[in-house]
C-alpha cells in the first residue's frame, strides 16, 4: 500500500481500543480520513469522542491497534521505535496548549531544540527567520518566565515550523491564551498555511478556533459523524459550528 498523492497524512481503518475484555475502551472506531498538503483542518467533538486520541495515532505519539497511518508517504506501523522518533522530529511539528518550552533556554534556542535533537545544527539565519515569522525576532534572548503566554505559544509555533515539517499538529494551541491573543495565535497558524503551503490538524473544543480552518472534522464515539468545508474565512461561520458541536453533545 502506499500513501494517497495529495495527502501529508492519512488514516485508513485506525482503531484504538484501550484495555481488555470488559474493561476495553473502544476510542477510535475504524476511522479513515487524510489531510491535504497545504490544508487546515479542525478536529472537534464532545468530551470523549476520540479527537485526541486521533491526533495522537495520527502523529506517531501513540500506535493504533489496527489499521494505518501514513504521513509524507511512510507507513508509520512499519517503524521501529527510534525511526519513528526520527520521522516525528524531521516530519512533525507539534504546538500544545502547554506550550512545552523548556525553562532553561532561550527562545532561539527552544526553536533550535528539534534540530538539535535530529543530529542536525541549525543556523542562525534559519531560527532568526522563525521567530520574525510569528513576530517574536526581538525576543530571541529571552526565557520562557520572561514571555508572555501569548509569545511563549509564538515561541512554540516558531518550533513547530523551523524544520518545515510535513505537517503540523496542534492540540488546543490557545486553551491557555486569552480572546485577543488566541486569534493571533490562530491567524498566524493560518499564514502558515496560506502562505508557506503548510499543513495544519488542530484539536479545539473552541468553534471561533475552528472557523480558521479550511475544514472541521466532527468525531462522536470515535467515529467520524461530520466532515464539513468551513465557509465565510477565518472568524466567521463559529456560530453553525457551535450549533453541531451543541448537537453532538446532546446525542443528536
Amino acid at each position: 500500500m502506499t500513501k494517497e498523492r495529495g495527502e501529508a497524512v492519512q488514516l485508513w481503518a485506525v482503531s484504538k481500543v484501550y484495555g481488555a475484555g470488559q474493561q476495553a475502551v473502544v476510542a477510535l472506531n475504524a476511522v479513515t480520513t487524510g489531510f491535504p498538503t497545504g490544508s487546515f483542518t479542525a478536529i472537534m467533538g464532545p468530551s470523549g469522542s476520540g479527537k485526541s486520541t486521533l491526533l495522537h495515532c495520527a502523529a506517531g505519539l501513540d500506535r493504533p491497534t489496527d489499521g494505518k497511518v501514513f504521513v509524507a508517504g511512510t507507513e508509520l506501523g512499519a517503524l521501529k521505535e527510534r525511526a519513528l522518533t526520527r520521522l516525528r522530529r524531521e516530519r512533525i511539528g507539534f504546538v500544545f496548549q502547554s506550550f512545552n518550552l523548556m525553562p532553561s533556554l532561550t527562545a532561539s534556542d527552544n526553536v533550535a531544540l528539534p534540530m538539535r535533537l535530529a543530529g542536525r545544527r541549525p543556523s542562525r539565519s534559519q531560527v532568526r527567520a522563525a521567530l520574525a515569522a510569528v513576530g517574536v525576532a526581538d525576543r530571541a534572548r529571552h526565557r520562557p518566565s520572561e514571555l508572555s503566554g501569548g509569545q511563549q505559544q509564538r515561541v512554540a509555533i516558531a518550533r513547530a515550523l523551523v524544520t518545515q515539517p510535513a505537517v503540523i499538529f496542534a492540540d488546543e494551541p490557545t486553551g491557555a491564551l486569552d480572546s485577543a491573543t488566541s486569534r493571533e495565535v490562530l491567524g498566524l497558524l493560518r499564514t502558515a498555511v496560506d502562505r508557506h503551503g503548510q499543513t495544519v490538524v488542530m484539536v479545539s473544543h473552541d468553534p471561533l478556533a475552528a472557523s480558521y480552518a479550511d475544514r472541521v472534522i466532527f468525531l462522536a464515539d470515535g467515529q467520524i459523524v461530520d466532515d464539513v468545508q468551513a465557509t465565510g474565512g477565518p472568524g466567521r461561520g463559529a456560530e453553525a459550528i457551535a450549533a453541531r458541536m451543541a448537537q453532538l453533545e446532546q446525542g443528536v
